[in-house]
C-alpha cells in the first residue's frame, strides 16, 4: 500500500478541503482514508497500487486549484495490537 500526499495551493476553507478529497474519490476510487488541511496545504489518501501522478495533478488543477507536488511512500496499517 502507498500513502500519498499531495501540496496543493488555494484552498481556503473546509467547502475547498471537502472540493479537494471528492476529486480525489472520483479519479481514484479505490482511495481510502482520503483527507485534505487548507492549514497545511496538502492532501493524503492510501491506495493499494501507485497512481498516474499526471492524471491526479489533471484533476486537481481542473477544480481551480493548484498541484504544487506529490510525495509517495509506503503506507503500513497499523493494528490494534502492533
Amino acid at each position: 500500500m502507498n500513502k500519498i500526499t499531495v501540496k496543493i495551493d488555494g484552498m481556503m476553507c473546509g467547502m475547498c478541503e471537502a472540493h479537494i478529497c471528492d476529486t480525489i474519490r472520483r479519479e481514484f476510487p479505490d482511495a481510502k482514508k482520503v483527507s485534505a488541511s487548507k492549514s497545511k496545504k496538502q492532501a493524503s489518501f492510501v491506495v493499494e497500487e501507485s497512481i498516474d501522478e499526471a492524471k491526479l495533478k489533471k484533476a486537481i488543477d481542473a477544480t481551480g486549484y493548484t498541484f504544487v507536488s506529490l510525495i509517495s511512500e509506503e503506507y503500513k496499517k497499523r493494528g490494534l495490537f502492533n
